[in-house]
């Protein structure tokens, strides 16, 4: 685990009047008792009548991050380094810059602090384990990303087949519908013509049947007349004298 040594400016080089002294040292024994936001109140007082006063900024980063008010501490400890005369104060409050974004596994960005702070502070050994901490988690957060990024490569091209097979299995199943459904149209058109009559009489109206019948009946009338004149009269024999 990295180490989170934050430390509290409680030195008074700076000429300070005896209230902002008052509030950073009541600041500082709410803060042993971590009582964090009743430091955090008595550090922002402190400020009032110097807002740049370093000692007072700092350990205000201080109160913010134990509130895990990543975000404020940051922005109020890179206030303080560049505020701040001396090497030792930048590097501590670089220092607590990296733990707040290692609060928040935000690896690359704690390295550089850390970095920061070894510019101003080569021989800090808590920042030099610490940076070493950071690339090896930034190192193991680049190889899982990228193991993820093959694993998704994987589910994605596994969805596509999916997808592709299944959009097979829906036209295979289309094609059977509609060839099963041809051959029923196919069945039911069959079983009709089977059941359709074949070559029945059409019928006839009223007048052809009667015309029909006086057709028949003069074909008799003309044959009874032939018959009739073909025995005729018999012929008279010449007299055999």
């Amino acid at each position: 685990m990295f180490v989170t040594g934050i430390l509290l400016f409680i030195s008074f080089a700076q000429r300070v009047n005896a209230q902002t002294r008052r509030y950073i040292e009541e600041g500082n024994k709410f803060y042993e008792e971590k009582k964090y936001k009743d430091a955090q109140d008595a550090y922002q007082k402190s400020l009032v009548k110097d807002p740049n006063y370093t000692p007072g900024l700092f350990n205000l980063g201080n109160s913010l991050y134990q509130q895990k008010q990543y975000d404020s501490s940051r922005k109020i400890m890179a206030n303080t380094a560049k505020l701040a005369k001396d090497n030792g104060s930048r590097a501590a409050a670089n220092y607590n810059v990296g733990n707040s974004y290692m609060a928040e596994r935000k690896w690359e960005d704690a390295a550089n602090a850390y970095k920061q702070t070894l510019r101003n502070n080569p021989q800090d050994a808590d920042a030099k384990y610490n940076l070493s901490y950071a690339e090896q988690m930034m190192k193991q957060q680049q190889n899982k990303d990228q193991k993820n990024k093959k694993d998704q490569k994987k589910d994605d091209k596994k969805q596509d087949q999916k997808k592709q097979d299944q959009k097979k299995d829906d036209k295979d199943k289309k094609d059977k519908q509609d060839k099963g459904q041809g051959d029923k149209d196919k069945d039911n058109k069959d079983k009709k013509d089977d059941q359709q009559p074949q070559g029945q009489p059409s019928k006839l109206s009223q007048q052809q049947a009667d015309q029909l019948l006086n057709a028949l009946q003069q074909e008799e009338k003309k044959l009874q007349d032939k018959m009739k004149k073909e025995k005729g009269t018999p012929v008279k024999m010449q007299k055999d004298w």
